[in-house]
């Protein structure tokens, strides 16, 4: 697993990246050499924020920690993406590396049940395009978390979102490469 080290407004140190790259590596036995993992290492007030992503053949796996250490933090953003592998081992053993699960009892003590058949509510409603502004009012105005539309500029439909620091998102369409 190729694993890069971002780091903001703070500086990590060899050790950590070390501990970081053993930590990552009980992931191996679920993908090859070409997953890619983005450690975010960031600092807020009194607490340290972990980021940990792993992208693998179009799926990601994410968590996010705040904690009083970030070897805390790392140790958590770990059993989190343990926990969602587990959760869904089912769906995953197609896309992760073959015999990935053959040795199931590697994956952690903590008994967590796996997810069901997912239950989708369908909801359709016609688009008109608009502005990322305009989005943005729309989704306030229904008290949404999210907002999807078609970009009058671009013509292409996107996602604008509320960031849990206030601020807001736009999710744009891109190739996948």
């Amino acid at each position: 697993m190729k694993i890069t080290i971002i780091a903001r407004q703070v500086t990590v140190t060899d050790d950590l990246k070390e501990l970081v790259s053993k930590k990552l590596s009980k992931f191996d036995k679920f993908f090859s050499d070409e997953a890619e993992a983005f450690v975010t290492f960031s600092k807020k007030k009194n607490t340290e924020k972990l980021e940990v992503t792993i992208s693998y053949s179009g799926t990601l796996f994410r968590s996010e920690v705040e904690d009083e250490t970030f070897n805390n933090s790392l140790d958590r953003c770990v059993e989190n993406i343990e926990r969602q592998i587990r959760k869904n081992k089912t769906r995953l053993e197609r896309r992760l590396r073959q015999g990935a699960f053959a040795d199931y009892s590697s994956l952690g003590s903590e008994a967590v049940a796996e997810e069901g058949e997912f239950k989708i509510r369908v909801k359709s409603f016609s688009f008109k395009p608009m502005s990322p502004e305009e989005a943005i009012l729309q989704m306030n105005l229904l008290s949404h978390k999210f907002y999807v539309f078609v970009n009058s500029e671009t013509n292409e439909t996107c996602v604008v979102y509320k960031r849990e620091d206030g601020a807001y998102g736009l999710i744009v369409p891109s190739e996948e490469h």
